[in-house]
């Protein structure tokens, strides 16, 4: 059954897509006002993350934070790369370096989350 694309959906993907860092439930709740409710956002986030369309950041803060996918699918997430957040601006971005993380034998990894914070290279300046 194909999943239907509703105003909310588009709306959600529009704002992820134009975002320059990635952005939290609340975040998303302040730009899009009263068009989509709380829930909606919430339950549309993580129907993404299920889709490959976006990955979920746990932050410092205790929040999740949602960026826009550039190469996965529903089947494929790569995501080993770090997340930053500066203390300054707050932006989070993903870093661009994927890491390889040598286990021991017989494992297998299914997440990975790296988060530092620190400043970012305009608010260092």
């Amino acid at each position: 059954m194909a999943k239907r694309n509703t105003k909310a959906k588009q709306l959600i993907l529009d704002s992820l897509r134009n975002s320059q860092s990635a952005v939290s439930q609340e975040i998303l709740q302040k730009e899009l006002g009263t068009e989509v409710d709380r829930a909606t956002i919430y339950r549309i986030l993580n129907s993404f993350c299920d889709d490959g369309i976006v990955h979920k950041i746990l932050g410092d803060d205790g929040k999740y934070y949602f960026a826009f996918c550039i190469h996965c699918s529903e089947k494929a997430h790569q995501h080993n790369h770090f997340h930053f957040r500066c203390l300054q601006c707050g932006n989070i971005e993903c870093l661009p370096n994927e890491l390889e993380i040598p286990l021991p034998k017989g494992y297998r990894p299914v997440n990975f989350n790296g988060f530092i914070s620190g400043y970012c290279s305009n608010c260092s300046n």
